[in-house]
């Protein structure tokens, strides 16, 4: 398994899993705009251009898509996306790191290996103390979470989702 930026490679692959997440009105966590863009050209230049603070989108903080990719198959099996710093509504709600797994991949514990390898890229970016959230009653979310290290640290309720989420950090200074 491998964290990968999205590529034209996996355009087809990008373009399923978007289409898996719409018919299950699944929320597309840690893929960005995704949802919004039929093509998935479009969607990776604009993750590519989120990637540097000049040309992030207005009012959104620079952040890194990745692809999780089964090496045996080449197969797309989730999404993650960091955020490289917060700003005032990431740091109440949305965290540092957003993840999704494809639909048919879930329990098989890819989220955990996901964020795995997530955090030393965190610490390359010099996140020393990273925040993930998850809606109460996320049971997998909330394991892959604390496998990773998270600390709960408590729960806050989102008015436009209109959902509580859990907050947990996880420190990367030990």
């Amino acid at each position: 398994m491998k964290l990968t930026e999205p590529t034209e490679d996996y355009l087809d692959q990008i373009r399923a899993y978007r289409q898996a997440f719409l018919d299950i009105e699944g929320s597309l966590d840690g893929s960005g705009s995704l949802r919004h863009y039929a093509d998935p050209k479009e969607w990776i230049a604009v993750s590519r251009a989120g990637k540097d603070p000049e040309t992030a989108a207005p009012g959104k903080v620079p952040a890194t898509q990745y692809l999780f990719v089964r090496e045996e198959d080449g197969k797309l099996v989730g999404m993650l996306q960091i955020r490289h710093y917060l700003n005032e509504h990431l740091e109440k709600f949305g965290g540092h790191i957003g993840y999704s797994v494809a639909p048919d991949e879930r329990r098989k514990g890819y989220a955990s290996q996901m964020l795995a390898q997530a955090l030393p890229k965190c610490r390359e970016l010099g996140i020393d103390k990273v925040l993930i959230t998850c809606f109460r009653g996320n049971e997998g979310s909330r394991r892959t979470i604390l496998k990773n290290g998270g600390v709960y640290e408590g729960t806050v309720y989102e008015p436009d989702e209109g959902e509580y989420l859990e907050r947990y950090w996880i420190d990367l200074r030990q």
